[in-house]
């Protein structure tokens, strides 16, 4: 293709090239061998040209990248593709490691014939780039500039006006040459900051340099975060003729930084959450139990037809719903912790669900509903039989909750080595869009009015999860709901101690 450039330009752009000394750029023909040295090339790799040019790149890799055959790999993808980008360990002449960016690009004649490649690397191990470095051969410089898409790499005259642009450039930036080139680079900055654009020429002039990092403006006018290195332009009389300038797109960068931190800020507020909550049920603890002790013997001692014996019972029933709040408190700061242990053991399912209905008889008589058991026997497993109690107990008082002169079912049958217990109630039910956040720790249906914290079912999910189960909510025919809980039974071990 015939170039469409003045000799002016020519001329910058070969001062471009010759003014960069962050990045080695250079050509290699097509079996990955190199045919061309910048000065940024040893600098950062440390062969002089005579060295080098005719080796292949495998000399850059280490020895695990070469046994892997990754060079003549991501060669292959440059060309097959157009471009690769990578970014790893990279070996200097003197065998010293550094960690390189890589950008190779594949160069093809005016017939789409491959006749070689375009190799850019940054050493990331030092986060200042030094001074762009001089290029030897323009040509060879502006098919680099032509392929590479990941840096816009363009020049400015010295009064800061565009005086080249790539597709680099035009791809970060949304600007088509024609439409850019002789307007000021404060084009690409969020509102009038003519004055910051001046400063920053005087910058680069007055110290060889300047780097920033900060918000720019495409086209369309969104904006980018980029990083940005401008570097004065001197000809062969040491006049200054413009500036080179170098802009990457860091916005995807800062967006995953910004996201680490708020994640990492979320989890901290969590940790602090579960720890004050853990601390706080821990110190409730032992007045709850004191409070509880002395109330039963209130009870024992009031007589049974007094109008005291039913405050006492009352007062009894209100600490013993304080103490299960703290105890799902305590069991949540375990799980936190990841300290929720279990004590496995052989049990037999069927009774230790018949037991906890009965713990629940004068529950059911106060919230006049009827429990219907249906018990599969002799379901043998192991399991935590605290914990699983644990699992129905809550379960259960949910259904006295919240469906309250309802009749209440429960059904234990087994099923391909799983134990599978279902809990049905005729209350109103909970709505679709419910039926996973009530699993959530915080988190409750729409029956504010009821209290509790919305710990009990994220505890009871959290003690299946430990026995390698699950639990599920639904809606069945003629109303209500219905939690499905199910678990191998005999995923787990009995402890050497228990056996």
């Amino acid at each position: 293709m015939a170039s469409d450039r003045s000799p002016q330009d020519t001329d910058t752009l070969q001062l471009v090239v010759d003014s960069i000394r962050d990045y080695a750029i250079f050509r290699l023909d097509i079996e990955g061998r190199v045919t061309s040295w910048n000065v940024g090339a040893t600098l950062i790799k440390g062969y002089a040209p005579s060295e080098i040019i005719g080796q292949t790149i495998e000399r850059f890799y280490t020895d695990e990248d070469r046994k892997a055959g990754r060079p003549k790999w991501l060669l292959a993808i440059a060309r097959d593709t157009g471009r690769v980008e990578d970014v790893g360990w990279r070996v200097r002449k003197d065998g010293t490691r550094f960690w390189a960016d890589v950008v190779i690009s594949a160069i093809r004649d005016r017939g789409g014939e491959l006749v070689g490649f375009a190799k850019i690397t940054r050493d990331l191990s030092e986060r200042r780039a030094q001074e762009e470095a001089r290029l030897q051969d323009v040509a060879r410089f502006r098919a680099i500039v032509e392929s590479t898409r990941d840096y816009a790499i363009f020049a400015l005259s010295p009064t800061g006006h565009v005086a080249t642009w790539n597709l680099g450039a035009e791809r970060i930036k949304g600007y088509a040459a024609d439409e850019i080139i002789g307007r000021h680079f404060s084009t690409f900055y969020p509102r009038d900051t003519g004055s910051i654009c001046e400063r920053e020429l005087e910058i680069a002039l007055a110290d060889g340099r300047f780097e920033d990092e900060g918000w720019r403006v495409r086209k369309d006018g969104t904006e980018l975060w980029a990083n940005v290195v401008i570097t004065p332009l001197f000809d062969s009389d040491g006049r200054h003729v413009g500036f080179s300038k170098i802009t990457r797109d860091l916005t995807e960068r800062r967006k995953w930084e910004a996201d680490r931190v708020n994640l990492a800020q979320a989890n901290e507020a969590v940790r602090l959450r579960d720890e004050f909550l853990s601390i706080a049920a821990h110190e409730l603890r032992t007045p709850l139990m004191s409070l509880q002790l002395q109330l039963d013997i209130a009870q024992e001692l009031a007589p049974a037809d007094s109008k005291l014996r039913g405050k006492i019972e009352r007062a009894n029933r209100n600490a013993q719903r304080l103490s299960d709040l703290t105890t799902a408190l305590l069991d949540v700061g375990r799980i936190a912790a990841g300290a929720l242990t279990l004590s496995p053991a052989t049990t037999d399912l069927s009774v230790l669900v018949h037991d906890v209905i009965d713990r629940f008889a004068e529950v059911a008589i106060v919230a006049k509903s009827e429990v219907v058991a249906n018990l599969e026997p002799n379901i043998t497993g192991v399991m935590d039989p605290m914990r699983i109690g644990q699992v129905v107990s809550n379960l259960l008082a949910n259904a006295f909750k919240y469906a309250a002169g309802t009749r209440i079912e429960v059904a234990l049958r087994s099923r391909d080595g799983n134990a599978v217990i279902a809990i049905r109630d005729h209350g109103p039910g909970i709505r679709a869009e419910d039926r996973e956040r009530i699993f959530v720790r915080f988190e409750r249906a729409s029956a504010r009015s009821l209290g509790g914290l919305g710990l009990g079912l994220y505890v009871v999910q959290q003690i299946l999860s430990a026995h390698h189960g699950t639990i599920s909510v639904d809606a069945p025919d003629g109303g209500g709901a219905v939690f499905t809980v199910e678990f191998p039974l005999h995923a787990l071990t009995v402890s050497v101690e228990g056996a």
